[in-house]
């Protein structure tokens, strides 16, 4: 049960990082708000990985956090351009979807992941639900396509990010989500220098640092989740956080549900249900 409320925490931090990432982009450059996120998120990391003990912090360890990382950086860079551009109700669902696909099928394939009926019903009903529960009402027309292609890039992002992270050791304490803020900063930066980018003034710079804390403290309740159960239900729940948004939407704004995204909340309550009993 630990694991599990572990992993629906990353959930609600990442859902709430979303929302005021994709909100950040829209009023600076969102290749400048996922740097200055990924700055915020380092120093939540190493303040973190400072008060969790680490017996034994291998190069290897650091080396998939790293990777893990380097996933990070790709995903906040295509979600945020998603989202800067309006393309909301389609980056959000197939990055998601995405990031869930990818650690399922390699953790079964080739890391010996064993769900049980209960899991796997579970995983194959979060998949459709992920993407109902982001759906709105607004036509995207002619910006499918880029949607689509912004929403491939961030899912296969987010899925190397779970995969890799899940990968490191359990005596490493926090170290590896570290290593990941340092690569993923690397994998920004370069960005920065082209295009004639520039960093925002006021008080975006700090927000968007803030929100990358928020991102971080999610990946560590991954990582510990991971160490507690099955990684593929892990990934799963951890994925919900588009369900997040939706019910800001319904509770902070007054917003009212399609039925497509009532639907899409009916499936994920029920794969939460199931992904608990299946992590026992």
């Amino acid at each position: 049960m630990t694991g599990v409320l572990l992993a629906l925490a990353s959930a609600l931090l990442y859902g709430v990082a979303d929302v005021w990432g994709g909100l950040l982009s829209r009023r600076a450059d969102f290749a400048a708000v996922a740097l200055l996120g990924q700055i915020g998120g380092l120093a939540c990391a190493v303040a973190a990985a400072l008060a969790v003990p680490a017996r034994a912090v291998s190069a290897g360890d650091l080396a998939w956090g790293a990777l893990s990382g380097a996933g990070t950086g790709l995903a906040m860079v295509f979600l945020y351009r998603g989202i800067s551009k309006g393309n909301l109700s389609i980056v959000v669902p197939v990055s998601a979807v995405g990031g869930v696909a990818l650690p399922v099928v390699v953790g079964v394939a080739f890391l010996g992941d064993r769900p049980t009926a209960a899991a796997w019903l579970g995983i194959a009903i979060v998949v459709p639900a992920l993407w109902l529960v982001s759906r709105s009402r607004s036509d995207e027309g002619g910006r499918v396509r880029a949607a689509l292609a912004n929403g491939l890039a961030a899912g296969a992002g987010i899925g190397v990010q779970y995969l890799a992270l899940a990968q490191a050791g359990d005596d490493s304490g926090i170290w590896p989500v570290a290593a990941g803020r340092v690569a993923a900063v690397l994998a920004i930066a370069p960005m920065m220098c082209s295009g004639g980018r520039r960093l925002p003034g006021g008080t975006v710079w700090l927000w968007s640092a803030v929100n990358g804390g928020l991102a971080a403290a999610a990946l560590v309740c991954y990582l510990l989740a991971t160490r507690q159960q099955l990684v593929v239900i892990a990934v799963v729940l951890s994925s919900l956080y588009p369900v997040v948004p939706v019910l800001l939407g319904v509770t902070a704004l007054r917003e009212r549900l399609s039925r497509t995204q009532a639907a899409g909340l009916a499936g994920a309550a029920a794969a939460v249900v199931l992904l608990t009993l299946a992590a026992g």
